[in-house]
């Protein structure tokens, strides 16, 4: 948890790596995934980097790889699903993988290619055969065999065309191109050409894509060569098959037995491809989710070496990276391994340097801070070794939702929703669903359970179960009044200096409240005031938080003139304001005498009003304007030390700065290495120098060195004037609280009795189905509206109070995350990019 309160501590190093160690070092990081590393080429073109003809070596292999899982998948073959990732080949590995992709590759383009040519040829003899079968129908048949229209009507092919003879052509078209391809050929002979055609019951496939295509025969009788030529080049256009067709009966049932019999054989030999081809796809797509994993954690290493400079003798690769402070010892772990998998005789190792630079920032977190730490990520990665909310997000974000939710039922749908994510978080990660909506959700899993599990909570202390309170413990109020009486008085109220026995209801509200005619009154005055009450101690959490920073950064003076003018100003106004509503509700009960009872109890909101504006109030006749004694002269002296703490804030510490020396120029220490080590070849002499530690960092909202004088006045000015300003609307943006807990009770109660009590109250045997329907809708709006859009409403406004309201009183948030090179997280955003 160390971790999760500031970011970690970075250190900038350098590494000194053999080049036949480089590879195995790298990967071995790239595993641990610890290491950000920086790029030190950023002057060098890409394709003049050293690695380059790595990286595409790896880029055919990507290529290659998804043309196989293209094919894969168009033979609708399983690709079995690995948890379970292979570690990166070792360069004589990538030699026998790049040999296998290629022989894999052209076995299956072979395949493939034969698989067309083959479809090629049975589309062929099949449109022929349905050629043959449909001029049965255009040629009619006699006894003995002969054709009566070929006799009298259509030429042989081995003699001219004659007066009064007619010649044909056969064939198949598209079945769209029919429409079109029938007025062409009537435009283009002025109605002199025959065209008679059938349309194919079943379809055919497409050899290349193996869609469904439909297809029409077709004959066109003509007369003349002119026009057959004419004939020919419309039936080009059109992208018909042109088809030997025999002109007599006989020939052309010996033609359909021949292709019929070409038919069989060829159908065998597809088959046989097809089982071959499918063996083929089988064993790879065994291998592909390995093969792919290897070629990515290959191309990412020769990316990362591209990032590595060369020492001015050739012989060490020296790259820069960001690590923990606390993974230094894996690293050079790492360095070591790399160079012992190799037997190099020259150990790599890490250098610590020192720098100016601000270092990313890194929190170390789980699968239960994740989601919260991800919502502060959202706002602005925290600047480096600033104090992270997210930490009190884990209760607070909760927490103030609940008191917006503030339904037990509806909470145990939201915890039971956020449990099922929960316990079998494992099995749902492997499923890796595409939709956004449930991705969201399932990140947040474990801020819906805590949202679940405290708004049952607040519910109970509220009293409050689907917009009905539970009598558990019994009422502390006694009824001194008939049944009768009571039910047939809708205007009776109950007097608490009589009906109530002064022991309190143990947990929340007493359900006698549920009856009440005042309970809305009641329960806006109550909501309100815990608003109030938690928004202000909220946000003096949030600015004593800030003392955290100037002690860690090391600066004190802003404790004095920044922290203590803002904590005075904070409490003597809405901190005094809070005191005020406990005061009263302590001194004034019903028992007491006038001016102690509730009739003479002062409006805190009045009170403040005319503290604020030195104006006297106007009590009822009998009672007093003040809750103690001197309480005027108390509020007077806290407005005017409040007021005083402005002028602090205001020049305060522009003078320190300005006068006693607070924006002294320091020395930044360059980032370099060593580069007469270097040059004089031994790598393993080198100095390691102690990380930049607090001192070194600089906070961001401090005035430049280059700042003039003004500008310091100008910005503090602005910091001032937001804070006085930002401390009153602030509490008034906490009402949310009260105004989203009131609505959704109301529209709870609302859906209640407007939707399920007619099912309640009817008595008949209709009143069963009546209830079945009813209780329906209301579970159906329940969850959608008051579950759902409700929940995404408290949610919003409860985010809204934590990034405006909280964490503008300290959070700065203006760092840039840490992001190292890993693998994990190399593969899943491919991974995400793919789906």
């Amino acid at each position: 948890m160390g971790a999760l309160f500031r970011s970690e501590e970075m250190a900038l190093c350098q590494l000194f790596i053999q080049p036949e160690a480089a590879y195995p070092s790298i990967a071995t990081l790239g595993e641990a995934g610890i290491v950000q590393f920086r790029d030190l080429n950023s002057d060098v073109n890409a394709f003049h980097r050293k690695f380059v003809s790595e990286v595409r070596r790896c880029d055919e292999m990507e290529r290659k790889l998804r043309y196989i899982e293209a094919e894969v998948r168009k033979d609708n073959v399983t690709i079995p699903e690995s948890s379970v990732n292979p570690l990166a080949p070792n360069p004589r590995e990538i030699i026998d993988l790049e040999a296998h992709l290629e022989r894999t590759e052209s076995e299956i383009l072979e395949s493939s290619h034969n698989a067309v040519n083959l479809k090629f040829n049975y589309l062929e003899l099949t449109e022929l055969k349905h050629l043959l079968e449909k001029t049965h129908n255009f040629f009619q048949e006699q006894e003995g065999g002969g054709d009566s229209l070929t006799k009298a009507l259509i030429a042989d092919d081995s003699q001219q065309v004659s007066r009064g003879r007619l010649g044909f052509v056969a064939g198949v078209v598209p079945r769209e191109r029919v429409p079109a391809f029938e007025r062409m050929l009537w435009r283009i002979s002025r109605g002199n050409v025959f065209l008679r055609q059938a349309e194919l019951e079943e379809p055919l496939e497409d050899p290349n894509t193996g869609n469904p295509i439909w297809k029409t025969v077709f004959v066109a009788f003509f007369q003349g060569e002119q026009l057959k030529s004419r004939v020919k080049k419309v039936c080009s256009g059109f992208h018909a098959s042109f088809y030997p067709c025999p002109s007599t009966y006989a020939e052309r049932q010996d033609m359909v037995k021949g292709v019929k019999a070409r038919l069989e054989d060829l159908s065998l030999v597809l088959n046989q491809t097809k089982d071959h081809r499918q063996r083929v796809l089988v064993s790879v797509a065994k291998e592909l989710h390995n093969w792919s994993v290897m070629v990515r954690k290959m191309k990412a290493i020769y990316h990362t070496l591209n990032l590595f400079n060369m020492d001015v003798t050739k012989k060490c690769l020296i790259g820069e990276c960001w690590v923990p402070v606390k993974d230094l010892a894996t690293v050079r772990k790492a360095l070591a391994d790399g160079s012992s998998a190799v037997g190099s005789s020259i150990p790599s190792f890490l250098n610590v340097i020192e720098t100016s630079e601000d270092p990313p920032t890194f929190n170390r977190t789980n699968r239960f801070t994740q989601g919260f730490q991800n919502l502060i990520d959202a706002y602005g990665i925290a600047t480096y070794r600033e104090v992270n909310p997210a930490l009190y997000t884990i209760i607070t974000f909760p927490f103030l939702f609940a008191i917006m939710f503030g339904d037990a039922g509806h909470g145990v749908i939201l915890a039971i929703f956020g449990a099922y994510m929960v316990i079998w978080e494992s099995s749902l990660m492997k499923k890796k669903s595409n939709n956004e909506i449930w991705n969201i959700f399932f990140g947040g899993r474990y801020i819906i359970l805590l949202m679940g599990l405290f708004s049952i909570y607040t519910g109970i202390i509220y009293n409050d179960v689907f917009s009905k309170m539970v009598n558990v413990f019994g009422s502390s109020w006694k009824l001194n009044y008939t049944k009768t009486e009571y039910m047939e008085n809708k205007d009776m109220t109950l007097d608490p200096r009589f009906e109530y026995t002064q022991f309190p209801y143990p947990v929340g509200l007493d359900p006698v409240w549920q009856s009440a005619a005042n309970k809305i009154v009641f329960l806006n005055s109550y909501k309100m005031k815990l608003s109030i009450i938690f928004g202000v101690c909220h946000m003096m959490f949030g600015v004593t938080l800030s003392v955290i920073n100037h002690l860690h950064f090391r600066k004190p003076m802003n404790i004095l003139l920044e922290y203590l003018p803002q904590m005075i100003f904070l409490t003597l106004l809405f901190f005094y304001m809070v005191a005020m509503m406990f005061i009263k509700w302590i001194l004034y009960a019903p028992q007491n005498e006038l001016k102690t009872s509730p009739r003479c109890a002062p409006s805190v909101l009045i009170l403040f009003i005319n503290m604020m504006l030195f104006k006297p109030g106007s009590p009822f006749e009998g009672c007093d304007e003040f809750m103690f004694p001197y309480q005027k002269d108390v509020q007077v002296a806290f407005v005017l030390i409040a007021f005083l703490c402005v002028p602090i804030m205001l020049f305060g510490k522009p003078i320190y700065l300005l006068c006693c020396g607070g924006l002294k120029k320091h020395k930044k220490v360059p980032v370099s290495y060593t580069e007469q080590a270097a040059s004089n070849g031994d790598l393993r002499e080198g100095i390691e120098l102690q990380p930049a530690g607090p001192a070194q960092a600089a906070e961001p909202e401090e005035p430049s060195e280059d700042e003039q004088p003004a500008e310091i006045f100008i910005h503090q000015a602005i910091h001032t004037i937001e804070y006085v300003l930002s401390t009153v609307s602030h509490t008034a943006s906490y009402l949310r609280l009260w105004a989203l807990s009131l609505a959704h009770a109301q529209l709870s109660e609302v859906l209640w009795s407007m939707v399920l009590r007619k099912g309640l109250e009817s008595e008949s045997y209709t009143g069963a189905i009546i209830l079945y329907f009813s209780f329906g809708a209301w579970a159906l709006f329940t969850v959608a509206i008051l579950v759902m859009m409700e929940g995404l409403s408290a949610f919003l406004h409860t985010l809204r109070l934590h990034w405006v309201e909280f964490m503008s009183k300290f959070y700065v948030g203006s760092g840039y995350l840490f992001q190292p090179f890993s693998f994990k997280h190399i593969l899943e955003a491919e991974q995400t990019e793919e789906d």
